[in-house]
């Protein structure tokens, strides 16, 4: 026990005050089995998150997710690990668990992320084709199997709220902070094109499907060998929303593949998908994913204190404005145009205190 509390006690991101944590995620591993296996810190992420790779004496290994409440609450992720894997897909999957303390004992699925298998210099086609198939037959599935019960919907509030960010955290950093009409215009334009994004098939909608949450995992074939990493905030929302994530987000593909990609997805669902309306969703959604995480990205500056994501959004405007050539987005190109800075002041210098 005291092993893992030092090594904890090492990791950067740790003060004096997080003596009390270490102490309970020492206690946690002890009970699960796993007290004498070394706690290596493994990459953050953007939530408050904290992950962990055991490896025991015997050679098993497993990662520790450290989600401290009520910053974090790791039973949605219980519940869709549970539900994934009765569905048929990769994901990790829970042996032990302390909901109160927010510790999960996970499947330590290796370091093959489809980013590292990229920069290897995997085919990106074949990789994300395999992402493609296990989204398509997702997707494919009847949304009374494959969305939960009890799971709250990406619905136009939802879709909307997210895209308020880039209004309400990313222009008052780059000093243009909207008025009060501007303001509404914008909210009035999201709830038409989220109502318009929404106008498809609804399916299990995991919301972060891109090449640092998929990784290659070992020994299996088909559908398995595709691992979802991130799905704790699932919706179930529109069909068009996780494909877009994948294609749009994180790696920038060839539009040729990009294409041949969507293609065989539409024909792997096999659902019944008129093809203007799944462009005209791809389309919003692509728009509302970039606007959203400017504003994300933002934020998780300003009030976080996380400056390293700001780098991505010169990158993040370059997406937006190639999205913004559908016609559907007409209006807000305008109000873009109107109310956000030009191209040679869209950057946003690193905060070191907190939004008020």
């Amino acid at each position: 026990m005291m092993e893992n509390a030092a090594l904890l006690a090492d990791d950067p991101a740790n003060g004096d005050e997080e003596t009390d944590r270490m102490d309970e995620i020492a206690a946690f591993l002890a009970d699960a089995g796993w007290g004498a296996a070394p706690c290596v810190p493994l990459a953050a992420d953007a939530s408050f998150r904290r992950y962990f790779r055991l490896v025991r004496p015997d050679g098993a290994r497993a990662v520790l997710m450290d989600a401290p409440p009520p910053l974090e609450d790791v039973r949605p992720f219980m519940h869709l690990s549970a539900h994934l894997t009765t569905l048929g897909l990769s994901v990790p999957r829970v042996s032990a668990s302390d909901t109160d303390a927010g510790f999960l004992l996970l499947d330590d699925l290796g370091d093959d992320t489809f980013r590292v298998l990229l920069n290897a210099g995997r085919d990106p086609e074949a990789l994300f084709g395999l992402a493609v198939d296990a989204l398509a037959y997702l997707h494919g599935l009847p949304p009374e199997r494959s969305i939960p019960a009890d799971l709250p919907a990406y619905d136009t509030a939802a879709l909307t709220r997210e895209a308020m960010l880039f209004a309400e955290w990313y222009l008052p950093a780059v000093g243009m902070p909207p008025s009060p009409g501007a303001l509404a215009d914008f909210r009035d334009i999201w709830a038409k094109l989220s109502d318009a994004a929404n106008d498809v098939p609804q399916t299990l909608v995991l919301r972060d499907v891109h090449v640092d949450n998929l990784m290659l995992k070992a020994g299996e074939t088909g559908l398995r060998q595709c691992a979802f990493l991130d799905f704790q905030d699932a919706l179930g929302g529109p069909v068009t929303y996780d494909i877009m994530s994948l294609l749009e987000d994180r790696y920038d593909l060839p539009a040729v593949v990009k294409q041949r990609l969507r293609q065989r997805y539409l024909t792997g669902t096999q659902r019944s998908l008129d093809p203007e309306t799944f462009e005209t969703s791809y389309a919003i959604l692509t728009a509302q994913r970039h606007i959203k995480v400017i504003g994300v990205f933002t934020r998780l500056d300003r009030r976080d204190s996380k400056p390293a994501y700001l780098q991505d959004i010169p990158r993040r405007w370059r997406l937006l404005d190639a999205a913004l050539g559908h016609p559907i987005l007409s209006e807000l190109a305008d109000w873009i145009a109107t109310n956000a800075p030009a191209p040679d002041a869209r950057a946003v210098s690193p905060h070191d205190t907190a939004a008020p």
